[in-house]
């Protein structure tokens, strides 16, 4: 690999080993379909200028098609599956499932040894989950699939068309096809910040500027390459998952500690005393 791809490939690691996170934090707060239709306007929103200014979306008509296909397979579907995912599985274990992306990218590419690379794909989802659902485990079964397929399609279909327009089309694909499901599940009331800065950094981070890198890594390395950032994507996710866990431990333990007792002076006590507070007369009539 050049220097660029080290670069891009680096970038790549950390820019998709954080959205795990950030959408277990989003779906705290709103449904998924309401997450995918706000994460895809707003990055729609950002990349459209560039994609008009350059006059990449006049190019795409030849291949919506394909653009469609590879706008359900890498982001409508996927993006849904894995914050529905997420609000049963923790960001880490997500993050772990989602490392079995280039196992199934070998198997989708090159069909030999099927049954072998099922079995493996088997293995990784049927460890122990301990409370996980079953469900959500098999959702992230079906993300890994989708993230396996999309860059073979980018690298055989769509490598010829700018990455600008292709993203940008994609998202305001399924921005359209999310929004009448996502508005009649809008949050009752507004989100906390911590749930608005997570969309925003999935939005803007995650989505716009990192899909404008993915393609060019895709470029750059090849697509079965491309794949292997979701080894390192999962220790991403890991890590975070650990250093919030830590730090809620953290603050947990510290919440636990015993404030120091506080003695009053003797005086204050004999004074508080209703007994010895009681006047001499009263006293002396009770003995």
């Amino acid at each position: 690999m050049t220097a660029r791809g080290w670069a891009l490939f680096a970038a790549m690691c950390v820019i998709w080993g954080i959205p795990y996170l950030l959408i277990k934090v989003a779906v705290g707060g709103m449904t998924p379909a309401t997450l995918v239709f706000l994460r895809t306007a707003v990055g729609g929103l950002l990349l459209l200028p560039l994609s008009l200014r350059r006059g990449s979306l006049r190019s795409l008509g030849p291949s919506w098609r394909v653009i469609t296909v590879y706008t359900v397979i890498e982001v409508a579907l996927p993006w849904w599956l894995l914050s529905d995912a997420e609000r049963r599985l923790s960001s880490s274990l997500s993050g772990l499932l989602i490392a079995a992306v280039p196992l199934t990218g070998v198997v989708i590419a090159r069909l030999a040894g099927l049954l072998v690379g099922l079995a493996g794909v088997a293995v990784l989802l049927g460890f122990d989950v301990g409370s996980g659902d079953i469900g959500a485990v098999a959702e992230i079964g079906l993300v890994t699939v989708c993230y396996a397929a999309g860059p073979l399609l980018i690298a055989r279909k769509l490598s010829a068309l700018p990455a600008d327009g292709v993203v940008t089309a994609s998202l305001i694909l399924t921005t359209a096809a999310y929004a009448p499901l996502s508005l009649t599940q809008l949050p009752a009331a507004m989100p906390s910040t911590r749930v608005l800065a997570a969309i925003a950094a999935l939005a803007v981070v995650c989505t716009a500027i990192a899909f404008l890198v993915y393609f060019a890594l895709i470029a750059e390395v090849g697509p079965l390459r491309a794949t292997v950032i979701t080894y390192v994507n999962a220790a991403v996710a890991v890590l975070l998952g650990v250093t919030i866990l830590g730090g809620s431990f953290v603050a947990t333990q510290r919440a636990r500690t015993p404030a120091p007792a506080s003695f009053a002076p003797v005086e204050a006590q004999v004074v508080a005393s209703p007994a010895l507070a009681q006047p001499d007369a009263m006293r002396e009539d009770r003995s």
